[in-house]
Parts: structure tokens; C-alpha cells; sequence
């Protein structure tokens, strides 16, 4: 040893390159994290959360009141992405005082959920740290959602109530659309809500959307579900380098998939002439690919956060200990979330 203290992991944290950085790189993608949390690095951004991280968060329990931010299973049927059927739930007993049960057509990403880092592969560069395309296999290890489940994610949760602070600000806001949330918004709805982001969050938007939905009449929900149009975080290198360099450990919202829909046409995100899918959505133009597959953001979509919103309201705190855990499957892609939020 030559009596130099290791840094900590927050000391190791604050050094992470920015994301104007980033961008500049020569030694990886442009704009990716690769390398930065270690040769082999299979977390992303979930490194940020720390264990002095989940231990500051489990400071903010006080009341000890619990809510649930999962939908049941099969509430988004018909799939919002068409190419999920419901899941079936059968039962069966070996004796009359005896009952077992299972699943067929259960569909990982179906309703509430987090997406793996499997999820999407960047066009150009491929699934995030290099991993090859062949290793994205059934039963193969490599970016599973098993490495999140062993992790486990504990943290602190931020909740940006979208419907609420662009009400008292007397500000636009419309369901029916796909309505564009920029980072000076964020940054907005924060201040107005006094909290501020930190190292490692669990980044919850509420955009009110799954709400407006379900709500829906059959006939217009229809409508509604094949026109795919909601509000979300708008495509802009800008909202990648906000929770890049905001050290954002997860985001996710109750909308279908975090992000506006249809997407910025101008973000510089957009590949001209990529051929439309045979069935289910473009990824085009979407953030989800350099969030997940060059920085390693975990994304969650059509998390159920009114409950939790009516609370932050009531009680003024919009900050919590949030736990969250994904399916210990080998090689998933993606899993329901399994998340709580405790106040």
C-alpha cells in the first residue's frame, strides 16, 4: 500500500465528466458514458446510487405511510405498443386444501415497468458499454435485468408534479397533446415545489397522462391508444445533459415512455430514411436511445403516481425513500417495477 486513501464513492462521483464532456469524447462514443464507471460496467447510472445515498434517503421517512406506484397487471390492454397481448392467470391445486398458480403471456414490459439496458441499442454504436450483439441473448448474463434486481434500487425519489405546477402558474398545459416538458420547466416545477435534485435520484414525472387514460370511455380510449399521442420530456441534447450531469440514478413518469410522443422533429435525434417498423412504435428520434444505450439511464414507464401526488400536495414534501425491484431474471430486458414509495 503507499498510504494514499482510496476515494469515496461520492469523491469518485463528483469526478464523472459533464456531459458537454461527453460529447466531446475521442475514446468511446461521443456522448456516452462507456469506460466512466469502469472497464466492464454493466449499472450505468446506477452507480450514482451510493449506499450514503439510500442511507440519506431513508432518513425521510417520518410518517411511515407506504404508496404503491404499480398498476395492475394487464390495466394497459389493448398494448399502448400493439404487440403485447394480456397476460393469463391460471390456477390449479394438487389437493383440496392446496393452491399454485402461474402465468402465460406475461409481458415484462406490459405495464408498469423499468427498461434494462437491453432494451435499446444505439443505431451507430450498439448496446451500451459495447456489449456485442450476440450476447443479447435469452439465458446470457450480459446488461440482464438481474443486474438491477441484485443491485436493488433504494434512493431517494423526487416527484415533479407536471398538472399541478403548470396549474399554479397559470400555464397551458394539455393531455390531449404531445405537449413538450424542457429542462427549464423541470427546474421550474422544482423550485415552485422547493426541492432540488441530487446525486442519485429516482426522478418521478408526473405527467397526468396514464390517469387521463384509464379514464377514458372504451371508444376514446381506443382512439387515444392508436393515435399514441401524450405530453413527456421533449427530445434535446439539452434534457440528456440535464440528467446526465444531474447524476439522475432513474427517471420515470406515467406515461408510456417518458417522453413526448410524437417526437421533436428537430432534436437532431432523428435518422432520415430509417425504415417504420413491420409492427410496434419507431424509436426514432427518441431519447431512449442515448439515455439507455449511451449513458446507461434506467427508464421507467406508466408508473402510478396520483396517489403519491395527492400526498406530496397535501403534506408540501415532494421527496421520499423510493424502493424498486425488478424481476432476478437472467438476461431480462426489462421487468415490472415492484416500486414503493415511502413518505
Amino acid at each position: 500500500m503507499n498510504g494514499r486513501r482510496a476515494p469515496s464513492m461520492d469523491e469518485r462521483r463528483a469526478q464523472v465528466p459533464i456531459y458537454r464532456e461527453l460529447l466531446a469524447r475521442t475514446d468511446g462514443p461521443p456522448g456516452s458514458s462507456w469506460g466512466v464507471f469502469g472497464p466492464d460496467d454493466q449499472l450505468g447510472t446506477l452507480n450514482f446510487l451510493t449506499e450514503q445515498a439510500t442511507i440519506r434517503a431513508a432518513g425521510l421517512v417520518s410518517a411511515g405511510r407506504v404508496y404503491n406506484l404499480d398498476y395492475p397487471l394487464n390495466t394497459f390492454v389493448p398494448s399502448i405498443a400493439g404487440t403485447r397481448p394480456a397476460s393469463e392467470h391460471h390456477m390449479f391445486s394438487n389437493n383440496p386444501n392446496h393452491r399454485d398458480d402461474w402465468l402465460d403471456s406475461f409481458y415484462l414490459q406490459s405495464t408498469t415497468q423499468i427498461d434494462g439496458l437491453r432494451h435499446i441499442r444505439h443505431p451507430e454504436y450498439g448496446f451500451y458499454g459495447g456489449v456485442k450483439d450476440e450476447a443479447i441473448e435469452v439465458g446470457r448474463p450480459e446488461l440482464g435485468i438481474q443486474l438491477v434486481a441484485e443491485k436493488g434500487i433504494a434512493g431517494r425519489g423526487v416527484l415533479i408534479d407536471l398538472p399541478r405546477y403548470f396549474e399554479a402558474a397559470g400555464r397551458d398545459y394539455d393531455l390531449t397533446t404531445n405537449q413538450m416538458i424542457w429542462p427549464s420547466d423541470l427546474d421550474a416545477a422544482l423550485e415552485a415545489q422547493g426541492v432540488a435534485l441530487e446525486s442519485g435520484d429516482i426522478l418521478l414525472v408526473r405527467t397526468g397522462w396514464s390517469g387521463y387514460y384509464l379514464g377514458l370511455a372504451p371508444e376514446e380510449r381506443e382512439r387515444r391508444r392508436r393515435d399514441r399521442r401524450a405530453p413527456g420530456l421533449g427530445q434535446s441534447p439539452e434534457m440528456v445533459g440535464y440528467l446526465w450531469d444531474h447524476q439522475v440514478a432513474v427517471v420515470a413518469s406515467d406515461n408510456a415512455g417518458v417522453e413526448a410522443h410524437p417526437v421533436n422533429p428537430d432534436s437532431g435525434f432523428v435518422i432520415p430514411g430509417e425504415p417504420v417498423p413491420e409492427r410496434g412504435p419507431s424509436h426514432n428520434g427518441m431519447m431512449h436511445r442515448p439515455l439507455i444505450a449511451l449513458l446507461g439511464l434506467f427508464l421507467g414507464e406508466c408508473w402510478k403516481l396520483d396517489e403519491l401526488a395527492e400526498a406530496c400536495a397535501a403534506d408540501g414534501t415532494y421527496e421520499f425513500l423510493l424502493t424498486a425491484k425488478p424481476l432476478n431474471l437472467i438476461g431480462g430486458v426489462g421487468s415490472p417495477a415492484n416500486a414503493l414509495a415511502v413518505k
